[in-house]
Formats: structure tokens, sequence, C-alpha cells
């Protein structure tokens, strides 16, 4: 039971809990709170706020009113207002024979179907979804009853024939979105947007390939590869997106990974990054399984297309499902004569025999192609790469980087090249819009912004400085943490080998760091307790367990890295979940060359690590409503495998305030089944999360405000508020009876296609040209009804900065717009990690270290992966249980209290 606390005013005053904590902190282990005030249990104080109503009465709030504060901006959105007839259009279910072809293939199926029944669509232009829905401007004359036409498409050698059955579905209003506009309704006919994106999108997905809601088309005036046989391939994104008073068209510029289209023998060169004329002798294993993989496809995905080159015009394509472990001239499969004998037949001899091809690379493994059962095989260089193929793995670490650099681009040259993708679509030439009687507007959205003014960030010792961030950043010289920790006994561990980095140079680290952290109030008194040097994976653990029982009083580990190594994930493994320790690593490029910005970053790191707060927002500019009484602020996040992985969990993450700042946060993370968006045990989480605030403060939080990243729209209303919103409606109830704290509850987006343009050039920030930070946008581009709005926190560095889309899907609490805008910007100045204000609000982004800390924690250190790569999980991590996974991802006690995902 959490006793219930009086005089929840307090917060709101500087004399109050905030300086009961910052006392409690002097001590490294975290707070010393103040006791709990004697009351009636169960009895909720008159500032409570009302009972909230049934989730069955559940409609999203309407937007309360429109912000106001802060200076006015003129912007431009990526978004181009489309204008629709008022009327119906007809939907009808299709369902093609045979059923397992691409998306590609029944475009065309249907195009033909229309184009060889003219009295059935009697000049009409249907549009397509490429599955099974298609919408037509009038009734076709088919009545209610499934009709069946037979389509034939030519094909290489014989015709394919298909059976195409139609059927009518629905008549789908054009009046149901006039009338959410102009405000007689409050739900969004999503039959309605369906039909208009299959409309826009019709045209395009013939012309282009379509990967999502983008559009690419092979490079042809420029080349990026990536190496690995990989290249980007730019295109665009197009989405239909209800707006205020109008359909909006959201266009953007976008880039993607393709598999290049060569010959599968300079494929393989690129892979394994060797020369063709220097490869005299047979793959070796480790480079084999290298091709293979990468070919073949691994985690279930299916291989790559490949197409023959040695039968002249015909051009057959095949998938790849293996490659040979032995070279074509020693490779054999059966083969039948025409005496009806079968033999044993290489590869090479055939192609000699049957095709006249004497092979050049016979020493080289087959591509195994088709169905694994038939045994066709195929030589490397009678093989080209189908072009076109999405590379749906996860890019190598200098792949990304060139990936970045190839697609980065500032705001002004990003909306210049929006705006020719508008001028080449030329959408209102697009005869299936026409036909439908639709136009879009070619300029883009002019909105009305405003600059949110930044708060004052407060640090500590005897000055006491506050700081007024410039453009989302501040920094820390001349400062001292609001509340250092002092660090009087800490190890260094260097794995990097000694030629690489010497004493001398870990010496000169020790004093360079000691001397920042001296003057940012968090002492490092005086030499490490050790300093040895170590090898390799397995000598962490009992490295560790030595330090561990030999020092009792040790707070730190600092790790010398040599790189991207398996070190990393057991170094977390062993602090975090074992041991209890507290480890900072460090590069070995960044001992031998130390800066004061590394340095100062790594202090930030270590403080809160060790239960210490590096500053705090000055509560009298937090918006006084949010902090009148008890608040906490909750951050929730699911990471899921790579693409492509069949088996792997997905971890949630939620992270909780631990003060009245906000400045501590305390993490809950859990495995659950592979892929599932929704926290399965969130209830449990946020119970044992409003246990530890209570421990922490000794007070019970009237408000819980619930920011949950990595939710996509079509996920919003039933799945995340029937579950999500329940469930920690049930950690309150199930905490006491009666325990009814007024909830809001509000999904972070980052993954969208809005940006945001300055209209005047003055206005323009940095050598990017992006909006400045705190420009918030809640007019014209944004819900028709619902409260959300769009806010970019933070200073864009490189490329168009991407605002955050803020949806507020329950509001037990009532802000209006001011009040919700201003605490969102103010949390994005709270990431410790930093002295700058972050693209989300901190318990967002705790979550996000937190799940992607979990996933290390999964690595198990018998099998780590060469990469290090956290989300390289053992090769046997299938056979893992769960509640094995479960206890590897349980962090000890010690780390509990700290912010040890920082």
């Amino acid at each position: 039971m959490l006793p219930v606390p009086v005089e929840f005013g307090s917060w709101n005053i500087e004399q109050s809990l905030a300086d009961q904590l910052d006392r409690g902190m002097q001590d490294v282990g975290g707070l010393t709170s103040a006791p709990p005030h004697p009351g009636p249990i169960g009895q909720p104080p008159p500032s409570m706020l009302p009972i909230p109503a049934p989730l069955h009465d559940f409609t999203a709030p309407r937007r309360p009113n429109f912000g106001t504060e802060g200076r006015p901006i003129k912007l431009r959105a990526n978004h181009f207002q489309i204008r629709i007839p008022k009327g119906f259009l007809y939907h009808y279910d299709v369902t093609i024979q045979p059923d397992k072809c691409p998306k590609r293939v029944n475009r065309e199926i249907i195009d033909t179907m229309v184009t060889s029944f003219p009295r059935i669509f009697n000049g009409q232009r249907p549009v397509f979804d490429g599955r099974k829905n298609l919408y037509s401007k009038d009734r076709l004359p088919i009545g209610r009853d499934k009709v069946e036409l037979e389509v034939t498409l030519p094909g290489e050698g014989r015709d394919r024939v298909f059976h195409v059955h139609l059927k009518f579905a629905a008549q789908v209003s054009l009046y149901a979105l006039e009338d959410v506009f102009e405000g007689r309704a409050t739900t969004i006919p999503q039959d309605a947007i369906q039909a208009l994106d299959v409309i826009m999108r019709h045209l395009p997905s013939l012309k282009y390939t379509p990967v999502g809601r983008s559009f690419f088309s092979a490079p042809d005036t420029y080349y990026h590869p990536l190496g690995g046989g990989r290249e980007v391939w730019f295109g665009f994104h197009q989405s239909v997106k209800p707006s205020h008073w109008k359909m909006m068209l959201n266009i953007d510029v976008s880039a993607t990974a393709f598999y290049k289209s060569q010959p599968v023998i300079e494929f393989m060169c690129e892979v394994l990054d060797i020369r063709l004329e220097e490869q005299r002798r047979p793959l070796t294993d480790s480079q084999r399984v290298k091709f293979t993989k990468e070919i073949k496809g691994n985690f279930g995905l299916s291989g790559l297309k490949i197409e023959i080159t040695h039968c002249g015009n015909i051009r057959r394509k095949y998938r790849v499902c293996n490659v040979t472990r032995r070279p074509a001239q020693t490779q054999t499969f059966p083969l039948q004569l025409e005496s009806g004998q079968t033999i044993e037949c290489t590869v090479a001899k055939y192609f000699l025999d049957k095709h006249k091809i004497k092979l050049q690379y016979p020493h080289l493994p087959c591509l195994q192609v088709g169905q694994e059962h038939k045994h066709t095989y195929l030589p490397l260089e009678v093989c080209n790469i189908v072009g076109g193929q999405r590379c749906i793995k996860k890019l190598t670490d200098n792949q990304t980087s060139t990936m970045i650099k190839a697609t980065a681009r500032s705001a002004p040259d990003r909306e210049r090249e929006i705006n020719n993708l508008v001028k080449k679509a030329d959408f209102n030439n697009d005869p299936y819009v026409q036909d439908f009687g639709i136009s879009i507007n070619n300029q883009m959205t002019e909105v009305k912004g405003r600059v949110l003014p930044p708060p004052r960030i407060q640090y500590g010792g005897r000055t006491k400085v506050q700081v007024v961030p410039q453009q989302g950043v501040w920094d820390m010289r001349g400062k001292q943490f609001h509340c250092g920790v002092e660090i009087k006994e800490w190890a260094i561990a260097c794995f990097a080998p000694q030629r690489t980095c010497s004493e001398a140079a870990l010496r000169n680290f020790t004093q360079q760091l000691q001397r920042i952290s001296n003057d940012a109030g968090m002492p490092i008194m005086g030499q490490p307790c050790f300093c040895k040097y170590a090898n390799g994976v397995d000598q962490v653990e009992p490295m560790f367990r030595y330090l561990k029982s030999t020092f009792k009083g040790l707070q730190l580990v600092s790790v010398v890295l040599p790189g991207k190594t398996p070190v990393y994930a057991e170094v977390k493994r062993v602090g975090d979940t074992l041991i209890g320790l507290a480890t900072q690593c460090v590069q070995s490029k960044n001992v031998n060359k130390t800066s004061p910005q590394t340095l100062s970053n790594l202090c930030l790191k270590i403080n809160v690590k060790l239960g210490g707060v590096n500053n705090i927002l000055v509560p009298s500019v937090r918006p006084s409503s949010v902090f009148r009484e008890p608040v906490v602020f909750i951050g929730a996040d699911v990471t899921h495998p790579p693409a492509g992985d069949k088996s792997k969990p997905s971890i949630a993450a939620v992270v909780g305030s631990m003060d009245a700042h906000p400045s501590r946060y305390a993490a809950a993370v859990r495995i659950q089944p592979h892929r599932q968006e929704i926290i399965q045990d969130l209830s449990s989480m946020v119970r044992d999360l409003l246990r530890q605030f209570y421990r922490s403060t000794r007070f019970k939080p009237t408000r819980i405000i619930f920011y949950r990243d990595g939710v996509s729209e079509g996920q919003f209303t039933q799945q995340v508020l029937t579950q999500e919103l329940l469930a920690v409606r049930r950690a309150c109830v199930e905490l006491e009876v009666g325990y009814q704290p007024g909830i809001t509850f509000i999904v972070v987006q980052k993954r969208h296609h809005t940006r945001l343009f300055c209209a005047d050039k003055k206005d323009q920030c940095g050598r990017s040209g992006n909006i400045p930070a705190g420009t918030t946008v809640d007019t014209g581009i944004i819900h028709p009804t619902e409260f959300d709005f769009y806010l970019c926190s933070h200073a864009g560095i490189q490329g168009t900065s991407r605002p955050s889309h803020y949806h507020v899907l329950w509001d037990d609490n009532h802000f209006t717009a001011d009040e919700l805008q201003s605490l969102t910007y103010q949390l994005c100045h709270t990431y410790v990690r930093c002295t700058r204000s972050v693209s989300i609000p901190a318990p967002a982004y705790y979550a996000h270290l937190v799940a992607f800390r979990a996933r290390y924690h999964l690595v198990e250190k018998e099998t780590h992966q060469e990469s290090g790569d956290g989300s390289q999980q053992s090769s046997n991590g299938e056979d893992r249980s769960q509640q094995a996974m479960m206890r590897a991802i349980q962090v000890h006690q010690n780390a509990q209290d700290v912010m040890y995902f920082a």
C-alpha cells in the first residue's frame, strides 16, 4: 500500500521536495528520503483528479485549444492539398488464381483485364492496390454477385492464364470526409482514406519499384555504391493524410539500399572484398559461408533473384536457395540420359557438353536455385543479379556511414528536391487521378509555427550557475554538476593491446579525466586502485569478480576498448546483471588523443551511473500546472530483432522518473514474443516503477505522464489504448484500491515523412538551414479533430531536421496545448548524456537505451559474434527458454537505483 502524502503543492516551491531530494543525494547510493507523512491510507487528497471515464467510452481527446506561446515563424510543410469531389466511390474485392503472384504481376493482370473487358469497364480506369482491393468511379455493371474473368498474360515460351474473381464490396462515401473537415463528425472514415491512397499510388506503382510507402527507380544520373554489392537508390515517399480542414498528400525524398544489377562473380568479389584474378583457388569455408549468407539470405529471408545468361535471349529468373560446398568441376548431380540411364555428372562437364561452354572459373562454387530437392545448379559465371531487389538486411557500420553521406541534404536542398519531385510526378495529368475528379495543389502548404522559449538549466557547486540554451545547445565550462558524486575508488581495465594503447597514454588519460571531472564537480580522488591490460571476452568476468571481492569500496571500472568488439557486450552483461558494478567504456583512440569534449561527455555519463544529478530544470520555469502536485514521467519503447529474423524476442522497456526535477530515472525491462509491439507485461512494470518512485520521494504521484515511443498510426486507438492504458490503470489499482492518478498518454513518432522549412531565409539555422530548435506546429497539417502537434526540439546539424510528432491518445489531466507543448520541449533538455536538447523527451529516449542495452545483455559470451553487435544474439539463442532470457536481462540490485543505461 502507498501512504497518501499531504501538502502536494510543495512540489512547485524551490525550498520543498526538490531540495529534500537534493540533500538526500549527497550519498552515491541514491536518495535519503524524507520520512512519510502520517495520514489515512487509501483516501485520495482533495486535489486528486476526478475518476477517469471507463475505457469502453474511449474516444481520443479533442484538441483543447491551439498553442499561443513562443515567437511566430512562417513555415512551409511538404504537404500538398488534395481537392476531392463530392459523391461516392465503389469498392470491389479481387481474388486472383493462381494466388501467389507478386504485386507487380497482379497489377499487370488487372491492367490486362480492364482492357480485355470493355463491356464491364466501359472506358473507366479503376485503380488497384496490387492485392485484393479495386476502386472505380462509377458502379460496374456486375451487380452484387461474384463474376469470374479469364485473363491471359504473354509469357516466355507459353502464355499464362489467370482467373480473376470480382465482387462488389462497398460504397465509399466522400461526404463522410467532408463532414469531418467541417466539424460535423469526429471519426475519420478510413475506407475513404484508403481509397484515395490507392488512387494516388496506382500509376506510380506501375512506373516505379514500390517499397512500403515509397517508390524507387534505378539510378541513371548518379551512382552511390555502398560496397558489398549494394548501392543507394533515390525515390520518393507518398501518403494521403487527413488534416485540418482538408486532405493532404505528403511527399518526401527517400533513399534505400538495393542490390546492384551485376554478374554474380562481381557480386561475390565485392562481398568477399577480393580480386577475381587473384582468386585461383576454391573459396575457403569462411569465404563460402559469408557469400552464402549474402546471396542465400538468412533469418528465414528468401535468397536473391538471379537471371541466366547462357541461353541467348531467354533470361529465365530463379531464386537462390544455397551455394554448393564443392566447386563446379567436382559438384555432381543426377543426369538422366536419353537411354533412360541416370549418371552422376559434374556441372562443368554438363555445361561443356550441353551448352558448349568451357567454364572460366570451374574452381568456384555453384548456385543452387529453385527448390532444394530438385538439384538445379548454375555456375556463378552464367548468372546475373536481377536489378530492383531491395536490401532488407542491416547495413554494416561503413555502409550506414556511406548512406548518410550520400543522402544527407540541407533543408533548402531537400525543399528544392521535393518541389522538383512534385513537378516531375505531374499528378494533375495522371489519367487515373483525373478519372476520379481529383486535383492536387503543386505548392507546399504554408503553416504558422511558433518557436518556444527554452527552459533555464540549473547547475550546482558554489556558484549554482543557471544557463539558457542557445539554439538547443549549452556547455559545461565553468559549471559544476547539480549533485556531483565523489569517486574514491576506481579501476581501469584496458582491453586494447599495449602496442596500440601505451601505459603513458593511460596515465595521461587518467590525469586529464581527473582534471575535467574535478572542474565538473565530480572529483575522482587519487590514482586508480587497479590498472591492468586484458585480452578477450573470457577475461571480463573473472577480472570483474576479482575487482569486486578485492576492492570493497570500488565504485567504477573504466574499460578501454580497441574499437568495435564483443568485449563491450560482455562488460555490460557482467557489470549490469551479474556483479552490479558501474562501467564506463571508452575507445582507445580517445585515450590516445584526449579532448575536453570527449572527457566532459564521459563525466556526464559516469556521474549519473553513480547516482548523481548533472543538472535540473529551474523549478520556476517549469509549467506550474504540471508540477503543482507529485507527477511521474514514464517513457516506454519496444525494440525488435533485425529485419527478416523469425525467432529472436522483442524487448520492452519502461522507465519512470524518480525525483521532482525530473532528472533521475529507474528502468523496468521484459522479454516479449517476437515482433509484438504492445507491451505485454506493462502493468507489473509500471507497478514496480511507482513503488520505486514512492521509495525515492515518499510521495505518491497524482499524475502519470506517459510518453510511448515506436507505435505506428495503425496501432493507435484500438490496441495501444485498450491494452496499454488499461494496464497502467490496473497497476495503480493493484497498488491501492481507489488509487486513480490522472493519466496523460502521448505517442511519440519519429518515423514519419513530414518536414518543415523556413519560409524566410532569416529564420534558417546553422549550415544546414534548418528550422530553429523549439519550432512547434499545431495548425494546418495536423489531425482534423484530435490533440496532436509537431515539435522540432533539437538543432539540426546534418541533413534536414525531422520534427517529432506527438499524438495525445488519452488525457485525464486536461492539459492545454501550451502546457503540454512546453512540458514536452522542456523534457527534451533533461537528457543526461549531452548538453543539448534532443529530438524526443528524455523518458522516451531512456526507454530506447534500456531496450538497446538489454539486447547486449542477451548476447552469450561463449558464442559472441565477431562484430560485437548487440543485435547479434548467439546462434543457439533460439533455443534459450523465455525464463533464461528473462533472467539474462534482469539487472543487478546495485544497478536498479541508478541510470546504468546512460
